[in-house]
C-alpha cells in the first residue's frame, strides 16, 4: 500500500501549469487533494479531472491562508502536505518596475507563502507529521536581467524556506524548495513572446534562447517538477530538509 494514500495535500496555483501537474501527481499517489486558483473555469476543470477539491481564492489577499485551510479542513480534514506554488512573473528594467508591480509580485510569491506556512505548520507539528514544498525558481538562486522583482521574490521565498527549516528541524515536519528552470508552460510562453518582441528574433529562436539556459538544451516539463515535489513527501525523505532542489537539467541559470 502506498504510504501517502489518504493523506491530504493542498496545492496553490493548482489550476494550470506546474500546479496542475503537481496536483495530478499527488492524486495518482492516492492523496486527497485540494487545489487553489483564481480562475473558476480552469480550477473546476482540473478538479473534475483528478477528483480534487477546488478552492477559489486569491492567495495574495490578506487572510486567504486561514480561509483556504478552513476550506480544506471542512472537506478533507487536516492538511498533511502544502505546496505553495502560486506565483506571478514580471519582466521590466529596474527603472521601469513600478511600485504596483513590485507589491503584486511580493504579495503573491513571498507573503502568500509566508502566511500559508505560518497558518499550517504549527498544526502539522502538533499532529506529528507534515511536508511543505515551496515551488520557487532558479531565479531564487541566480539573477536574471529585467526581472528584479521576480528574482527578489524568489530569493526571499528560498530564504524563508531556509529560516523555517532551521526553526523546525527537530520536529517531524520538513520544508524544502523546488527550483525549476524555464518550464514548458504559459509563463515561459510569455517570456518567449517578450524576447521576440524586444529583440526582433522569431519565437522559435526566442524559445531556443531559453532552452540553452539548461545544459540539456530543453525546457523542463511540468511533470518533472511534479516528480521532484512528490519525491520529498514520503517518510523516507525526512532527512531532506531546508534544501533548494534545482530542476534544470544540470544547471542553475
Amino acid at each position: 500500500m502506498n504510504p501517502l494514500a489518504g493523506r491530504v495535500a493542498l496545492v496553490t496555483g493548482g489550476s494550470r501549469g506546474i500546479g496542475a501537474a503537481i496536483a495530478k501527481k499527488l492524486s495518482t499517489l492516492g492523496m486527497r487533494v485540494a487545489i487553489v486558483g483564481r480562475n473558476r473555469a480552469q480550477l473546476e476543470a482540473v478538479a473534475n479531472d483528478i477528483k480534487a477539491i477546488p478552492i477559489l481564492s486569491n492567495v495574495a489577499e490578506r487572510g486567504s491562508a486561514e480561509a483556504i485551510l478552513a476550506g480544506v479542513r471542512s472537506t478533507l480534514g487536516e492538511v498533511d502536505v502544502i505546496v505553495p506554488n502560486a506565483g506571478v512573473d514580471a519582466s521590466a528594467k529596474l527603472s521601469d518596475t513600478t511600485d504596483a508591480v513590485w507589491d503584486e509580485v511580493m504579495a503573491t510569491n513571498v507573503t502568500a507563502v509566508f502566511t500559508l506556512c505560518r497558518a499550517a505548520i504549527p498544526g502539522m507539528i502538533a499532529r506529528g507529521r507534515g511536508r511543505v514544498v515551496v515551488v520557487a525558481s532558479t531565479a531564487g538562486v541566480a539573477g536574471y536581467p529585467y526581472t528584479s522583482a521576480y528574482c527578489a521574490s524568489k530569493h526571499a521565498a528560498v530564504g524563508l524556506v531556509r529560516a523555517v527549516a532551521a526553526e523546525i528541524a527537530r520536529t517531524p515536519v520538513t520544508i524544502n524548495a523546488v527550483c525549476p528552470g524555464f518550464v514548458d508552460t504559459e509563463m515561459s510562453g510569455r517570456t518567449v513572446d517578450r524576447i521576440a518582441g524586444k529583440t526582433g528574433i522569431s519565437a522559435k529562436e526566442a524559445r531556443a534562447t531559453l532552452e540553452r539556459l539548461s545544459p540539456q538544451h530543453r525546457l523542463i516539463t511540468p511533470d518533472e517538477v511534479a516528480h521532484a515535489v512528490a519525491a520529498l513527501l514520503p517518510d523516507e525523505a525526512r532527512a531532506i530538509h531546508g534544501q533548494t532542489i534545482v530542476v534544470n537539467g544540470g544547471g542553475v541559470g
